[in-house]
């Protein structure tokens, strides 16, 4: 009985040969028949992927087989299926690149990358240490949102400053326009998806001045493991694939806001008209609407 998974990925570290990595990568995942998104840059590697259970354990000990990737944090969940060749159903192909950045914050000059990671980072936090810290200093506490803002409407922690960016690229502008300078004295704890966007926001927040920043390490996923809906987390968890997002229980908050008529959802769509790139929070019944209307 076929078992569908996602596996979550990445690494830090100095790759010599970006391009080597990717044709091995491309290789392997055709063989195994995987499907999904694996970056690669010469810091290193950051990938989702889509199939059956024990082929992706495959594809695991194949890539922790590199020494470089030897202790990468391999995250897993559940797919929505598989088809009768064991292909995923959350992806449509597999595609498998070299760009500059692993994650595109468009400052690839700003990144230092050693053996260890990134250099420069904010201090790394567990789940446990996280509700330690919040026990320690309670309402100093920040959290900063390292997604784009359209994933934070659906699920966020509790109070969290969202910023007003449609894409990663967005957070460098914010970051040097001063917008967020009032945080530069406080503990600020940044988190997102699965811990890679906050790896470079926390570093280049440290290199302008914020004083006492953290990342969430593991991101959303690894606190909701922990968690579930029973923490400091509200809301679904939005995912770059086809099921849209996930939730950590069977008693989540539904805090998204359907831009069409106002009733709570967790679903996100792209707007209808083709020409539009735009993606909404929007419930199934105003799916259709186009974006013209939302936005009046």
């Amino acid at each position: 009985m076929a078992t569908p998974k996602i596996v979550l990925f990445y690494v830090f570290t100095p790759l010599a040969d970006p391009e080597a990595i990717r044709a091995w990568q491309r290789d392997l995942g055709e063989a195994l028949g995987l499907r999904g998104r694996v970056l690669i840059s010469k810091d290193g590697v950051n990938g989702t992927l889509g199939g059956d259970l024990p082929v992706l354990k495959k594809w695991a000990r194949s890539f922790r087989s590199y020494a470089p990737f030897k202790d990468a944090d391999i995250k897993w969940s559940e797919g929505s299926g598989v088809d009768d060749e064991g292909r995923s159903l959350d992806f449509p192909k597999l595609s498998v690149k070299v760009r500059d950045e692993i994650v595109s914050f468009g400052a690839p000059g700003e990144l230092q990358v050693d053996e260890n990671g990134v250099v420069g980072g904010g201090t790394r936090l567990s789940p446990e240490a996280l509700h330690e810290l919040m026990a320690e200093r309670g309402d100093d506490v920040v959290f900063f949102d390292g997604r784009n803002s359209l994933e934070a409407q659906i699920g966020r922690f509790r109070g969290a400053v969202v910023p007003d960016t449609e894409t990663t690229r967005d957070f460098v502008q914010l970051l040097d326009s001063g917008a967020y300078d009032d945080l530069k004295g406080k503990p600020v704890v940044t988190y997102c998806t699965g811990g890679i966007r906050c790896e470079v926001l926390s570093s280049l927040m440290t290199s302008r001045g914020f004083g006492e920043v953290y990342q969430l390490e593991g991101g959303i996923v690894r606190y909701g493991e922990k968690y579930g809906d029973d923490g400091l987390w509200d809301g679904s968890l939005y995912v770059f694939d086809k099921r849209g997002s996930v939730d950590f229980s069977d008693h989540a908050a539904v805090i998204g806001e359907c831009v069409g008529c106002g009733a709570a959802t967790n679903r996100t769509a792209n707007c209808p008209d083709l020409s539009c790139r735009t993606q909404f929070v929007v419930c199934e019944s105003c799916q259709s609407v186009p974006c013209a209307q939302h936005a009046a």
